[in-house]
């Protein structure tokens, strides 16, 4: 009986020690767009949790007591789905966004006159709730990770023909941004290497991102422009160019969100080569 006691304690203790964190946005009465400085507010929340294993997301709309109860629901619905949409608008994944609800108004507290606008501001609100993943999942280990790396560079080094098309499984993107992640750049160097001594290949460099409706491309949040896949080919362009590899044996292009993979979203957030011509490395040469 003790040892159960004890074991049901330290589970309820582990399940406290959850991480969860919350986020307020603030609307303009009557509004559901998102202020200017809202939205960087926002981001920077974004920033936070994009690190952490997310298990689930809840978005909760209110107003202010003004109005009626319909106009309310209404309102508090349409706020709290202009927080999903930024979210999706910067890759992240809507599965586990498990709550999108408008709960209307919130009832004023007894306070002094002079403080009703201050609190109505407070009220016109979406709360985010991001829970973690618990226990946290399992990270690629060294030996898993060395395989991902050996497996573009060898790809590129074996007989390939036009229209090979491979994924480059190691090297991800910080989401929202065309910045690598910190573990993707020797992978990079290494597939830079290979790419000035294989003279022969010409190739497509394109760029995926994650989790936004309808194909469309993901907004870069370093130029708040719609085109994250093409930013993400892009990178990945200038930075062969610089070390050595002839311009014109390459092309960039973004796809959008096309062609998801269906598995862990920071794997859509990616580039892929596609082998556009093969030919003769003793005829050519590139200076």
């Amino acid at each position: 009986m003790k040892k159960l006691l004890l074991i049901t304690l330290l589970f309820s203790q582990l399940l406290i020690a959850q991480k969860e964190m919350t986020h307020e946005v603030y609307f303009e009465t009557d509004k559901f767009e998102v202020p200017p400085t809202e939205h960087n507010r926002l981001l920077m929340f974004l920033s936070e949790i994009e690190s952490i294993d997310i298990a689930k997301i809840s978005i909760y709309g209110f107003t202010d007591d003004r109005g009626s109860d319909t106009y309310n629901l209404k309102l508090s619905q349409e706020r709290a789905n202009s927080i999903k949409t930024i979210f999706s608008n910067n890759e992240f994944d809507e599965s586990v966004i498990t709550n999108v609800d408008g709960k209307g108004k919130i009832l004023l507290k007894l306070i002094k006159e002079d403080d009703l606008s201050k609190i109505r501001g407070l009220n016109r609100k979406v709360e985010i709730i991001v829970s973690s993943v618990f226990p946290p999942k399992a990270k690629d280990t060294p030996e898993v990770a060395n395989a991902k790396k050996r497996e573009a560079t060898e790809l590129l080094k074996g007989e390939l023909k036009a229209g090979d098309k491979f994924e480059l499984n190691n090297i991800l993107f910080k989401t929202g941004y065309s910045k690598l992640l910190p573990e993707s750049k020797e992978t990079l160097k290494e597939l830079a290497a290979i790419l000035v001594e294989r003279k022969d290949l010409y190739f497509t460099i394109q760029g995926h991102v994650c989790c936004t409706k309808n194909s469309r491309d993901a907004i870069d949040r370093k130029t708040k422009k719609r085109n994250l896949s093409v930013a993400r080919a892009k990178f990945i362009y200038d930075y062969l160019a610089k070390q050595g590899v002839n311009k014109r044996r390459m092309k960039y292009v973004g796809m959008r969100r096309k062609f998801p993979l269906g598995g862990e979203p920071k794997l859509d957030r990616r580039v892929e080569i596609l082998i556009t011509y093969v030919g003769q490395t003793t005829s050519r040469n590139e200076n």
